[in-house]
């Protein structure tokens, strides 16, 4: 799948808090302090990482394509939108993995890996396909989300909020069950940027549709979320596409990559909605293609 270079999209922007972040780092160790800090990078600066990002983007888009895909067998499903947080409902089991390593390579009848390879491809479920899974490397990179230009934008503003449990009988704070949390305020500007590389036009419209709903403050991210934490809003500032057609292309691509002069890669909006609508209506073909074909209906008999 990475064996050879095909197309790289580069997308930059700032993803800011609409209303106070949670990304909590675990329960503090610390005598004094918050029970509950906010991670932090090495120079104390709050931080998103990639992972909470690309997880609640990939949780988002499986909730779209389980729903498309509502009409079809638990079976068939998991290779359509497998559940990673459960193996038996991966598109290839552990179990399945090592049975395809012993058939492909056991039997010495096969001089590579390639068909092992294809039978991966073929049978992984869509989402894995960009997302990556136990068997397949992800397309989608997406860095760890850092203030944008903190000597501007932070000045070690966190908040510290109080939790507490409380008593059913009494209706006041349980006994012990009183914390505190820190949290990020709204308005704090984190710098974004990710990498798709040698993905079809279909996964591209995914990516796209999966950004949309960060774009609209329609995924959620860290702890709180009932408490009214956790909405961001991405902006999206820059979007760079290399697609070469020919060795000579890729050639030139290469030198301008060394000579850092990407500017002939750079999309403006009017071809990155062009882009956009030629890779969402790629994704929707290939989503009818898969789809159960609907019943015809019976006329009513009179």
């Amino acid at each position: 799948m990475f064996d050879t270079f095909k197309n790289r999209l580069t997308i930059t922007g700032t993803l800011e808090t609409v209303t106070a972040l949670r990304v909590s780092s675990g329960r503090s160790l610390e005598p004094i302090g918050c029970d509950l800090p906010v991670m932090k990078d090495a120079l104390g600066y709050p931080l998103i990482p990639g992972s909470s990002f690309k997880g609640a983007l990939r949780s988002r888009l499986e909730s779209f394509l389980r729903g498309v895909f509502s009409g079809v067998s638990e079976t068939h499903l998991r290779h359509l939108v497998a559940n990673p947080s459960d193996e038996s409902e991966w598109s290839i089991t552990a179990s399945e993995m090592r049975a395809l390593k012993t058939r492909y390579t056991d039997d010495r009848q096969y001089t590579d890996d390639r068909q092992l390879t294809d039978h991966i491809l073929q049978n992984t479920d869509l989402i894995s396909k960009v997302f990556g899974s136990p068997w397949l490397s992800s397309k989608f990179q997406v860095r760890d989300l850092t203030i944008d230009n903190p000597a501007e934008n932070w000045f070690g503003q966190y908040q510290e909020r109080d939790g507490v449990a409380i008593d059913r009988d009494t209706e006041t704070a349980a006994d012990g069950k009183l914390y505190d949390f820190q949290v990020v305020p709204a308005a704090t500007p984190f710098e974004f940027k990710a990498v798709m590389e040698n993905a079809e036009p279909w996964e591209l419209g995914l990516l796209m549709l999966g950004l949309h709903q960060f774009e609209r403050e329609q995924i959620p991210l860290g702890g709180g979320r009932s408490r009214g934490l956790g909405i961001v809003r991405l902006k999206l500032d820059r979007m760079d596409w290399v697609n070469p057609s020919s060795p000579n292309e890729l050639l030139t691509y290469l030198q301008h990559l060394v000579d850092d002069e990407l500017n002939d890669y750079h999309l403006n909006e009017d071809q990155q909605q062009a882009l956009k609508d030629q890779w969402m209506t790629a994704l929707l073909t290939e989503l009818r293609r898969r789809s159960p074909q609907p019943t015809t209906p019976v006329n009513d008999v009179s």
